[in-house]
């Protein structure tokens, strides 16, 4: 595997999620969706640098949070008003040497080593790759009061990790940001790359609203009773409900100390 480096995206309020936590702090397991999706990455790409862009205003509370967890080492970097901005961010922290970038959901914490690995290898060889799965819902394209039925089979539902080489990304970020640039794999597509199409996975979930982290939850649980590794330690019933109440704990504890601190503005680390 060439050398790899990881952005990974944890911005949004959660307004869909309700409640007061944003989703990528929510517990999954025991153990907040963020500090899972670091650590599928760095079970399934040992050594690849991993850079995790947050909100100003997120970033004392993140810490604090994951003082409480094992998560996996990671620089921090201030997000943007947009995706596109916060991902331009993280790459002026990404190493020089990395020859494969890939771009992820904080929120996507499900995904398989075998599906991350995929993609990569994917990307390697194409140069943009991302994972897609097909629409299983039917559609319908609404135009003012009128709507029609849409040919589902020519669509796909676009997932992450976007994996790229990294001259192309880097050459892709440096256009100016259009409101069209959906995901990573758009802004790369607008400066003249193919994107290649791999299989992606249907558990690989983005955590949106309560629903999905009931799902996720489901998911999860089925995963470990089937001993599947998914980066993190398996726990017993009592050590989840433990991890729970503590985890419960320490977010409230992690809101109050973060309106304390001063927040960075700029690339930080945490380890």
């Amino acid at each position: 595997m060439e050398r790899m480096a990881v952005i990974i995206v944890a911005g949004g309020g959660g307004q869909r999620m309700g409640g007061g936590i944003p989703k990528q702090f929510r517990l999954l397991g025991g153990v907040p969706v963020l500090a899972r999706t670091i650590a599928n990455f760095a079970a399934a790409l040992p050594g690849a640098q991993l850079v995790v862009a947050l909100p100003a205003e997120h970033i004392a509370f993140w810490r604090n949070l994951a003082a409480r967890f094992d998560v996996a080492g990671h620089t921090i970097v201030t997000g943007g008003s947009a995706r596109f901005h916060s991902v331009r961010n993280a790459l002026a922290a990404i190493d020089p040497a990395a020859e494969l970038i890939a771009v992820q959901d904080g929120v996507r914490p499900l995904g398989s080593a075998e599906l991350i690995r995929r993609v990569a290898a994917a990307a390697a060889e194409h140069g943009a790759a991302i994972p897609v799965v097909e629409v299983v819902d039917s559609l319908r394209e609404i135009d003012g009061t009128t709507s029609r039925a849409v040919d589902r089979s020519r669509l796909r539902a676009v997932q992450t990790p976007q994996v790229f080489r990294a001259e192309v990304l880097r050459r892709a970020y440096e256009a100016a940001y259009c409101t069209e640039f959906t995901d990573d794999a758009s802004v790369v597509e607008r400066s003249g790359t193919t994107v290649f199409l791999c299989e992606g996975e249907r558990q690989n979930l983005k955590i949106t609203t309560p629903e999905d982290l009931l799902v996720a939850e489901a998911l999860l649980a089925a995963r470990e009773n089937g001993g599947e590794d998914d980066g993190t330690e398996h726990r017993s019933a009592a050590a989840q409900a433990a991890a729970e109440a503590a985890g419960a704990d320490a977010t409230a504890d992690a809101a109050g100390s973060a309106e304390d601190s001063d927040t960075p503005s700029g690339a930080g680390s945490w380890r």
